[in-house]
């Protein structure tokens, strides 16, 4: 039979099979997933091959199905390197706060270069806008008017008072959409309203736990009414670029690669280059200092701030 993953707890996933029945599988053997060594070879949002147990309701997971892409981070179990978070997405909604708390802009970036490069469309959703000053409303204009012009939609929402959750509802519908962010910006509460049934209740979400120091973290793959899934994870102090040459980096940010085209030289890493198209489009305001920032701090490794 074929399934959907909708759950991982570890060594069990709960998968959705073609009959909509729910079954426990154990994976057979081991999976290696494009030579990366990765905490969990088989994620939520996984399409599977499996078969029941002989006289038991459980099944084995017998093929992982191809991906058609992925999000993956840097995982704080040393002895790992990488943790999928999410396969097979249709998009990603980061929720973002502009106070209580501020998400930086370069947690975005890191963000936005990760979906970028293994393909998953990204829209920013600016959540607590009923808690906005004049100050923070003008950070938000500053901040659409950075990402929109590159391509990256940006939605100004309260979940708790209601505020554009109808356009919200009507983004999800009919697909597979990965919610991410820090812990604190109010992703329990856009999907209680999302999702009422759920009842999850805020703070109370998987939370990775002190630098360095290994916490389980479970994604949830919930089905909409409106049709489509959202899935649900635990929120991230920090989030690293991983499996990202340096020469390929540039590739990722996209207004940068687009004018690095006019650069002297092919290999040109844009930092001191003689005829740096990049350098003189950032002296002009082409592109946003902040922007380029992003990129100079994952190139040089500095990489892993929240």
């Amino acid at each position: 039979m074929e399934g959907l993953v909708i759950k991982s707890t570890g060594s069990w996933y709960t998968i959705e099979g073609e009959d909509k029945k729910i079954y426990s599988c154990r994976i057979v053997g081991k999976f290696r997933i494009k030579d990366i060594k990765t905490t969990n070879p088989i994620a939520v949002g996984d399409r599977v091959k499996f078969e029941l147990e002989p006289d038991s309701e459980n099944g084995l997971i017998t093929a992982l199905l191809p991906r058609k892409n992925y999000i993956i981070r840097k995982s704080i179990n040393l002895s790992k390197q990488a943790q999928i978070i999410a396969a097979n997405l249709d998009q990603a909604f980061l929720i973002v706060t502009l106070s209580s708390p501020r998400t930086s802009l370069g947690f975005i970036d890191r963000f936005l270069v990760t979906a970028e490069a293994y393909s998953v469309p990204t829209s920013l959703i600016i959540n607590k806008v009923d808690l906005h000053d004049e100050e923070d409303h003008e950070f938000y204009l500053q901040l659409k008017s950075i990402y929109e012009k590159i391509g990256y939609p940006c939605f100004e929402v309260s979940a708790l008072e209601g505020i554009n959750m109808n356009l919200i509802s009507d983004l999800l519908k009919d697909k597979i959409t990965l919610f991410s962010g820090h812990s604190g910006v109010g992703k329990s509460t856009l999907i209680n309203y999302l999702l009422p049934n759920l009842d999850i209740k805020t703070g109370e979400i998987s939370d990775w736990s002190n630098k360095g120091q290994h916490t389980t973290t479970f994604a949830n793959m919930h089905p909409l009414p409106q049709g489509g899934y959202l899935i649900d994870t635990p929120g991230i102090r920090e989030l690293g670029v991983i499996d990202i040459e340096k020469a390929e980096l540039s590739h990722f940010f996209p207004e940068i690669f687009k004018i690095s085209e006019g650069c002297r030289f092919n290999n040109c890493q844009h930092f001191n280059e003689p005829g740096c198209a990049v350098l003189k489009a950032v002296e002009h305001g082409e592109i946003a200092i902040s922007r380029y920032e992003s990129y100079e701090s994952i190139y040089h490794g500095h990489d892993t701030r929240a």
